[in-house]
């Protein structure tokens, strides 16, 4: 049987930047190249009415967290933590500004971005335990000054981020009011997944998997709830759930699955497939025509949600 030409390679056929993000490159080169890839495939956002850096304390000194206060926000009002893709070990405020200045303007709501400490230096359970800090600080009051309802929080995230936004929605759901979980990464049990070559991308391959495992896990246990989420047994009663999902993505399945296991345990949740796109198409937007009006239908999805409870 003739193998299946790879779709995703004709997004960038002529960008000379396309092997900036391959997996077999260094997690600094990774990073450096995250900084310039940004740059060039990102359409500028819709402005909003503030952007504030802040702080949240950790358990490793202070977490670097960006406030995006988009036009005619509620004074207080609802807000998204918002936890960046990058597979635990790129990714940064500045290389996820525009998705979540994005996010903020189409919405309404609040965006609270969050840097959250990154593999090798810092291994699981670094992450999560950023995550839950940021978020019990916002349940707390932390960021009422800047506006934030502590009664009206949401937490979302792309790949990685989704999977952090998934155990904060499982272990905080009487706290989270909806989660935004966009093509995101929910079991680490299994890397080498059994995909056509069609579905790796330069910003997720069967190679790219195998490192996560290599520089998050260490020597973590995969079926550890806070690493696999998927596995979990105990979901009902979360918060309700919009699923964005890409076509051309090798974690397809495992967020199909997810949708399904909420479903049955009579959570709310919507399932987008976005088709013919690859994972981290959101933050291609110059390159791929279909990734603002996605981002823009999750928006809608979020203030839905918020609307619904």
């Amino acid at each position: 049987m003739t193998e299946r030409a790879n779709p995703f390679e004709s997004f960038f056929a002529d960008w000379p930047g396309a092997d900036l993000l391959a997996a077999e490159k260094t997690v600094p080169a990774l990073r450096q190249a995250l900084g310039k890839a940004h740059e060039l495939v990102e359409a500028d956002p819709p402005p909003v009415a503030a952007r504030l850096d802040l702080t949240a304390k950790g358990a490793d000194g202070d977490i670097p967290l960006r406030l995006y206060t988009p036009h005619g926000a509620a004074e207080p009002g609802p807000a998204l933590i918002y936890f960046h893709g990058g597979g635990f070990v790129i990714g940064t405020l500045n290389t996820y500004d525009a998705v979540c200045q994005r996010l903020a303007a189409v919405t309404g709501v609040r965006v609270l971005s969050v840097d959250y400490r990154l593999a090798p230096e810092h291994p699981f359970p670094a992450a999560v335990e950023d995550a839950f800090a940021v978020f019990d600080a916002a349940l707390s009051g932390a960021f009422a000054d800047q506006g934030v309802d502590a009664g009206a929080l949401c937490v979302g995230g792309d790949s990685a981020g989704g999977n952090l936004a998934a155990s904060v929605a499982r272990e905080r759901r009487d706290a989270v009011r909806f989660q935004l979980l966009i093509y995101p990464l929910l079991q680490l049990m299994e890397t080498k997944k059994p995909k056509p070559r069609w579905q790796d991308g330069p910003l997720l391959a069967a190679a790219t998997l195998s490192n996560i495992r290599k520089h998050y896990l260490v020597d973590a246990d995969p079926a550890d709830l806070r690493i696999s989420p998927l596995l979990a047994d105990d979901l009902k009663g979360l918060p309700p759930a919009y699923i964005l999902a890409a076509e051309l993505d090798p974690l397809l399945d495992e967020g199909r699955a997810y949708a399904d296991r909420l479903a049955i345990s009579g959570v709310a949740v919507e399932h987008r497939l976005h088709k013919g796109v690859p994972h981290g198409f959101l933050n291609a937007t110059k390159l791929i025509p279909a990734a603002i009006p996605a981002l823009e239908a999750a928006g809608r999805a979020l203030v839905a949600g918020l609307a619904r409870r």
